[in-house]
């Protein structure tokens, strides 16, 4: 399991309290809180010491060329944004599987981590303007856009061009397709069909999340990966030097040759998917939120060690995350029940068994945007507590709508 501690990046100042300061990773972990309270800025943190920790398994790149000074803050960081976050007493740490990174006093340095067995992940970090790619026609074209929204549509761009046929999507019984040739994608209805730039922002943009997210966790056991971005074409020409490399060392016996290639071959496979999205909840109704919660816990749950990490504004989502975790224990008391196959099925009509989360496995933190600080959300037998800063503004509504009626009653006592 991988952790993290931030203290005086960005938004965040003191960070986390609990744990010596340390945010647990887990299968599921959301974060939540208002603008600006930096839930997206721990998420790419995420994202960029797990891409550095694959990129050193993998050997394309040295420790020496990552800890070289500023290069962490204006190249890996840079990708995301965030190089601008950096303060004089900035220190963040990321521990983990296969390296550790302690960045200090403007300076990177890494550990290796020795007996753990690392999975080799496929990072996806799916961005909040991701409805861009399916708004504007050659978005590709468009100059200044966050890098992350570049490399999404072209994983977006190549889910689509893996489609054989039309693809079930989870709201409003439709489906999509598209037609390489036109270069159209289409949403269709019952008795519609219209392109995608044409429908709703919601569709717009829980389609290229549902695309994506299932395209590449269903494609985790292919040999190799096929995405066309920028980072994996370095990696290929990477594997085909050092392929090269092997095969004219003269001094090698055909047998060790083979055995060094097929080694490189099983470094270079893709494990697991650690799926990172903001906000999924974006401009959808609360069932469809629903809909897209329990899809991204489906791809989560098809392999050992992929992760789902969330930012998100929704309470829906919460609620939604804590009928899969009830779920979890609920089937675990049906397979001690002798109804097992009629209660399983009753189960799978409210909450899908794929989509069902351990109580164990998940984690929400919540970060406060005036004092810079992150709290962890507790948890009763498992479920997430009510008690949290989406459901206390969603409290907040009642008691607007309380003290309305109070003076409403003044009112008419006087009259």
């Amino acid at each position: 399991m991988s952790k993290i501690r931030i203290k005086n990046f960005g938004p965040i100042k003191e960070g986390y309290q609990e744990n010596d300061g340390w945010l647990d990773v887990k299968k599921v972990t959301l974060f939540i809180g208002n603008q600006g309270s930096g839930k997206s800025t721990v998420a790419k943190l995420i994202s960029t010491f797990s891409w550095m920790e694959k990129a050193l398994y993998k050997q394309l790149a040295k420790k020496s060329e990552i800890t070289r000074k500023s290069k962490f803050e204006n190249y890996y960081c840079e990708y995301q944004n965030l190089k601008n976050y950096f303060k004089p007493n900035t220190e963040i740490e990321f521990e983990g599987v296969a390296y550790s990174f302690h960045y200090k006093n403007g300076r990177l340095s890494i550990d290796e981590v020795k007996g753990q067995k690392y999975l080799v992940p496929k990072i996806m970090y799916v961005p909040a303007e991701r409805n861009f790619v399916s708004a504007v026609s050659q978005p590709e074209k468009l100059k200044y856009l966050p890098k992350t929204l570049y490399t999404f549509l072209e994983e977006f761009e190549r889910s689509k061009n893996e489609l054989t046929e039309f693809l079930e999507l989870p709201i409003n019984n439709l489906r999509f397709s598209y037609d390489n040739k036109k270069n159209i994608s289409k949403i269709i209805g019952n008795d519609y069909d219209l392109p995608l730039y044409e429908a709703s922002s919601g569709l717009q943009s829980s389609i290229p999340l549902f695309l994506v997210s299932k395209n590449l966790a269903e494609g985790i056991d292919r040999i190799s990966d096929n995405s066309k971005s920028r980072v994996s074409l370095e990696e290929m020409q990477t594997l085909r030097t050092r392929i090269l490399s092997i095969l004219r060392n003269e001094k090698l016996t055909e047998d060790l040759r083979n055995q060094a290639i097929e080694l490189l071959s099983s470094v270079t496979k893709n494990d697991c998917f650690v799926n990172i999205v903001e906000e999924p909840e974006q401009n959808l109704f609360p069932t469809s939120q629903r809909s897209i919660l329990q899809s991204l816990l489906e791809f989560n749950n098809l392999n050992e060690g992929n992760k789902l990490i969330i930012t998100t504004h929704s309470p829906y989502l919460i609620n939604y995350l804590t009928h899969s975790v009830k779920a979890y224990g609920v089937l675990e008391k049906i397979n001690r029940s002798t109804n097992l196959l009629e209660l399983k099925e009753q189960l799978d009509l409210i909450v899908p068994l794929r989509a069902l989360l351990d109580p164990k496995e998940w984690e929400i933190y919540e970060l406060d945007e005036l004092t810079g600080s992150i709290m962890h959300l507790g948890n009763y037998k498992g479920l997430p507590e009510d008690n949290n800063y989406l459901n206390e503004r969603m409290g907040e509504t009642n008691e607007i709508f309380a003290n309305l009626l109070e003076i409403e009653d003044k009112c008419q006592i006087s009259l």
